[in-house]
C-alpha cells in the first residue's frame, strides 16, 4: 500500500470545477484585479524565450569574470546580457546566471559549442543572414541598467510605444522575409552548366 500511496502524490493535483469558478470570481468585494505579468527570459545559448517555471538556471561562481570587451560584443550581435545587472559596472562580480530554455541548450553550453556554428540557433541565423539582424527596433530591447523612478503616465506610454515597436518589427520581419525570399531570376541552361561544372 505505500507504494500505491507515493503514486497519489506525485500525480497533479486538478481543482473540482465549483473551486475553479470560485478562484475567478472577482475578489474583495466585486473589484477585478489584473493578472499579474511575469518576466520572460531569453536563453543564453538558441536565445529563445525562456518562460516562468521554465528552463534550466546556471550559476557559475568560480570566479571567472566576463571583461567588458566581451559583454560589449554581445550587446552588438544583440545577446542576451547574462549575470547580474552591476557586472557592467564592478567587474569584482564573480557571478553569473545562464538561464537555458531546454536540456538541449545547457548540454551544448556546457560543451563550450560556438551558437553561431549551430544552425537552429538565432545567432547562427542572424549571423548568415537569415533574420534580420540589424534594425533599430531592436534598440528598444537592449537592457539599460539605469534606474528609474515610477512614474504612471511613463508605464502607460511605455507599454503603448512597446506594442508600436513590435508591430513595426513584425511588418519588418515580413518583409525582410519576403525580401530573402524573392526567386533568383532564371538563368540559361548554359549558365546553369558552367555553375555546376565551376
Amino acid at each position: 500500500m505505500a507504494g500505491a500511496a507515493s503514486l497519489f502524490l506525485h500525480r497533479p493535483h486538478t481543482a473540482p470545477p465549483s473551486a475553479v469558478a470560485k478562484a475567478a470570481a472577482p475578489a474583495h468585494g466585486g473589484h477585478e484585479t489584473t493578472p499579474a505579468t511575469m518576466r520572460l527570459e531569453k536563453c543564453y545559448f538558441c536565445s529563445s524565450t525562456v518562460y516562468p517555471g521554465h528552463g534550466i538556471q546556471f550559476v557559475r561562481n568560480d570566479a571567472k569574470v566576463r571583461r567588458a570587451a566581451s559583454i560589449a560584443a554581445d550587446v552588438r550581435h544583440s545577446l542576451p546580457l547574462p549575470g547580474p545587472r552591476c557586472a557592467l559596472r564592478h567587474p569584482s562580480c564573480a557571478r553569473q546566471i545562464f538561464r537555458f530554455c531546454r536540456s538541449k541548450c545547457h548540454k551544448n553550453f556546457k560543451m563550450k559549442r560556438n551558437p553561431r556554428k549551430l544552425r537552429w540557433t538565432k545567432a547562427f541565423r542572424k549571423a548568415a543572414g537569415k533574420e534580420m539582424a540589424i534594425d533599430t527596433t531592436y534598440e528598444f530591447e537592449k537592457r539599460r541598467n539605469v534606474p528609474v523612478r515610477y512614474d504612471r503616465n511613463l508605464v502607460a506610454t511605455t507599454l503603448l510605444a512597446m506594442k508600436r515597436v513590435k508591430e513595426i518589427r513584425e511588418r519588418r520581419e515580413r518583409q525582410f522575409y519576403l525580401n530573402r525570399c524573392v526567386p533568383a531570376p532564371a538563368l540559361s541552361l548554359s549558365a546553369r552548366r558552367t555553375i555546376a561544372s565551376g
